[in-house]
């Protein structure tokens, strides 16, 4: 007799899950009005075409790759729109919003794509340390330009899932479950590839500057 009032009981508090989980998403209004009127889509891309771009530039060094990979990734997002679900959790509080690391995980696989084109089809190199530092106001935080180049030149050739975690974490300034659930990944591995790339990024300077 216990078993089929758990099960009542367990349905009923998944219930009120799902009911937290649907109050959480910030993005919850933009997404249903872009499903009732996929014209409504504008508001979601005005808000994150600007993060989009950032992360793709910083991962391709090109503008124009960037400017690709970005409006690859929102259109893609507006054919799957009706496939999203909201996973935050009532730990993500308030501001969370599961759309932009649903909308990341595109921008992560268009990506890849476009560095697989890559490397089928070889291009001359960009050097674009320089004007990274111009595009996020890297030289207010560190005494000379040049040594912000340097700095986001290291960050370039750490491992791609160290680069990635770095620029989501310092330049996009998203948290730690945001970007395990944009990576895969557990919030502890995330943690670990920052501490990681952090400390990658001081030896590399550390030794170009003996």
């Amino acid at each position: 007799m216990a078993r089929p009032v758990f099960r009542r009981m367990k349905a009923e508090e998944d219930r009120r899950e799902e009911r937290r989980l649907v109050h959480l998403d910030r993005d919850r209004a933009l997404v249903e009005a872009a499903l009732r009127d996929p014209a409504a889509f504008d508001a979601l891309y005005r808000k994150y075409l600007a993060q989009v771009y950032s992360y793709a530039y910083y991962e391709l060094g090109n503008h124009h790759d960037a400017e690709d990979a970005a409006e690859r990734t929102f259109l893609l997002a507006l054919g799957a729109l009706d496939r999203f679900e909201e996973r935050a959790r009532p730990v993500d509080g308030a501001g969370a919003s599961t759309f932009r690391v649903w909308l990341f995980r595109i921008a992560r696989n268009v990506v890849a794509n476009i560095r697989r084109g890559r490397r089928r089809h070889p291009v001359a190199p960009i050097e674009a340390a320089a004007t990274l530092a111009d595009r996020t106001d890297i030289e207010g935080q560190v005494s000379e330009r040049q040594e912000a180049g340097a700095a986001w030149a290291a960050v370039a050739r750490l491992p791609a899932e160290r680069r990635r975690a770095l620029v989501l974490r310092f330049v996009e300034e998203m948290s730690t479950a945001e970007i395990a659930g944009i990576l895969g990944r557990s919030e502890g591995a995330v943690r670990v590839l920052i501490h990681r790339g952090l400390r990658a990024v001081a030896r590399d300077l550390g030794g170009r500057r003996r």
